[in-house]
C-alpha cells in the first residue's frame, strides 16, 4: 500500500499545464515506502484538492450566517461597558470575553454559552467565526433553526448540494459554530439530526461552540449529557442581562457606582 503526504507529488509526464506538478491531469502517483513512485494507484493531485477545499469553503459560506447579520460582529465592537451592568455581571461578561479570544486563537474541545437573548453570546460565537476566517480556517457559524431548514431543502429538486453532501460536511467541519440551539422545533427528525451532528463531534473531539438561552436541564439528555462533559466541553453561563435593558436606562435611575463606572 502507498503511502502519500503532500511533500510527496511526483509530476506526471502528460503535457504542460498551469499545475507543474500533474501538467493539467489533475491526478499523480502517490510514493511508495521506498520512495519509488506506485504506478498501480493515482491520487487527486494538490491544485484539485485546493480547489475543492475552496469550493466547499465556499458552500459552507453560503449556508452560514455570518453571511448576513454575524458578518459584522467581532471582538473589536463587542461592548464591555456596558451602562446598567453590577460589578458581578461586568466582571462576569469579561470572563466570557476572554473565554471567546481564547478559543478563537486556539480552538480545542467544545465551548457551551448560556444566557438571555441579548447578553452578548452570539456576538461572541460570531466573533470566533469572523477571527478564524480571518486566518484563512474553515468554519461554520450557522443558527440552529436554518441549519435543519438547509437539510431539508437538500431534499429540493432545486437543491445543488445532496442531504448527505451536507450533512457530512457539517460534522466534520473544522470548527462548527451553533447557534440558538434548543430554539429549534422539536421534530422526532430534527432531535435526531442534531443529535446526530452533536455525537459524532463527540466522538470525533471536533472543536465546537454552541449558544443556548435554555438551562442544560431543557435539553435532550442524549445531547445535554455530551454538552456538559468536562474532558471536552466547557459550559460557561453568562449572566448579563438583555442588553436592550442599557437603553431603557435613564440616567437619573443609575446607581451612583454605576455613574462613576461609566
Amino acid at each position: 500500500m502507498g503511502t502519500w503526504s503532500g511533500a510527496e507529488e511526483l509530476e506526471d509526464t502528460s503535457p504542460s499545464s498551469n499545475c507543474p506538478i500533474c501538467k493539467g491531469t489533475g491526478f499523480v502517483h502517490p510514493l511508495l515506502a521506498s520512495g519509488k513512485p506506485d504506478y498501480g494507484q493515482v491520487i487527486a493531485c494538490r491544485c484539485v484538492r485546493e480547489e475543492i477545499e475552496k469550493e466547499r469553503q465556499a458552500r459552507l459560506q453560503r449556508y452560514s450566517g455570518l453571511a448576513k447579520l454575524h458578518s459584522t460582529m467581532t471582538f473589536a465592537n463587542f461592548d464591555l461597558k456596558r451602562v446598567n451592568l453590577l460589578p458581578e455581571q461586568r466582571q462576569n461578561l469579561e470572563m466570557a470575553f476572554d473565554l471567546a479570544v481564547n478559543f478563537a486563537q486556539s480552538p480545542d474541545g467544545w465551548v457551551v454559552f448560556e444566557g438571555v437573548n441579548g447578553c452578548g453570546k452570539t456576538h461572541l460565537a460570531a466573533a470566533i467565526a469572523n477571527y478564524r476566517l480571518q486566518a484563512g480556517k474553515t468554519v461554520l457559524f450557522v443558527v440552529v433553526p436554518d441549519l435543519l431548514d438547509h437539510l431539508r431543502y437538500t431534499f429540493s429538486p432545486e437543491s445543488k448540494v445532496s442531504y448527505d453532501q451536507l450533512f457530512e460536511e457539517v460534522k466534520n467541519t473544522p470548527l462548527l459554530i451553533l447557534d440558538d440551539f434548543g430554539e429549534q422545533s422539536t421534530t422526532p427528525w430534527a432531535q435526531e439530526k442534531l443529535y446526530q451532528v452533536i455525537n459524532y463531534r463527540y466522538n470525533a473531539r471536533l472543536a465546537t461552540v454552541i449558544t443556548t438561552c435554555c438551562s442544560l436541564d431543557e435539553i435532550e439528555s442524549r445531547v445535554s449529557s455530551r454538552l456538559v462533559d468536562p474532558k471536552i466541553s466547557l459550559v460557561f453561563a453568562i449572566i448579563a442581562p438583555d442588553y436592550r435593558s442599557d437603553r431603557r436606562a435613564s440616567p437619573k435611575k443609575m446607581s451612583r457606582r454605576t455613574r462613576k463606572e461609566r
